[in-house]
């Protein structure tokens, strides 16, 4: 069993904050800072990328090997009957999506930004498809050319740009979080389709997120979508894909207000 790696800081109720990319919790700062004076922030790395691991060989990810890890990490942190809530983006958000589906006794209430499980879409086989030219061009032609191609697959803006071929030597890979994300991450986790009649029956502890930069895009529609599909909430949240560091302290406010509304009870914690 592998050692699990996690900050923790602030004070409240817990929450359990699951980072995109290859789980590096880096530019989380800002949010947590805003977020600790009202809960107990618990940032999980799954890879320990930012605790002494980065560098270090990494195998090919699971969504079910995240998942098990955040649900170790809660077991860790919680009492034996307690319950947390959850804040995942982009890859992080797949890997709350199946901690729901498999331990929803543990979680208070779940907010998924912009989870990139396309195959849910009606045409998911096309989108997942376009990850894995994703995953293609970056083990042809490197980090920059993968990193537009994705730009193209998330926005859908048009033709990509030329860019020269720079492939990046092995230990090069390991020492970049985003290359271990295109290299690791990216294929397996969008591969990944939720269990939409699971998600459905925790409906009450889910809200589906996407950032108000991202109307028209692929991932504000996939999150619109499992919400439409599970009876969930969906929340718009400030700034793009990555919102959460480009405004961390008006992201900080809603998830808060999602989470425990001012004025009203925390949500939902039936099972």
């Amino acid at each position: 069993m592998t050692d699990l790696h996690y900050d923790l800081r602030g004070t409240g109720p817990v929450l359990l904050v699951v980072p995109g990319g290859a789980g590096h919790p880096m530019g989380l700062g800002p949010v947590t800072d805003a977020l600790a004076d009202r809960f107990t922030v618990v940032t999980y790395d799954p890879l320990g990328l930012a605790h002494g691991r980065l560098g270090k060989p990494v195998p090919d990810q699971r969504v079910a090997g995240w998942s098990d890890g955040a649900r170790r990490v809660l077991d860790a942190v919680l009492p034996e009957d307690g319950s947390a809530y959850v804040l995942g983006t982009s890859s992080g958000a797949i890997a709350v999506l199946d901690l729901l589906t498999r331990h929803p006794e543990r979680l208070s209430h779940v907010v998924a930004h912009e989870p990139p499980c396309v195959g849910v879409l009606p045409d998911g086989a096309r989108q997942q498809a376009l990850f894995r030219e994703v995953y293609d061009t970056y083990r042809t032609a490197g980090l920059r050319a993968a990193g537009a191609r994705l730009g193209t697959v998330l926005t859908e803006p048009g033709p990509l740009p030329h860019i020269d071929p720079q492939p990046l030597t092995p230990q090069e890979e390991l020492v970049n979080p985003m290359a271990l994300f295109l290299s690791r991450v990216l294929r397996n986790f969008t591969a990944y389709t939720p269990d939409l009649t699971a998600l459905a029956g925790s409906s009450a502890r889910l809200t589906l997120a996407a950032g108000s930069d991202s109307r028209g895009q692929l991932l504000h529609r996939t999150a619109r979508f499992l919400a439409e599909h599970t009876g969930s909430r969906f929340v718009e949240f400030p700034g793009g894909h990555v919102g959460v560091a480009e405004h961390p302290v008006d992201f900080a406010g809603l998830l808060a207000e999602t989470l425990v509304p001012v004025g009203g009870s925390p949500s939902p914690q039936t099972t």
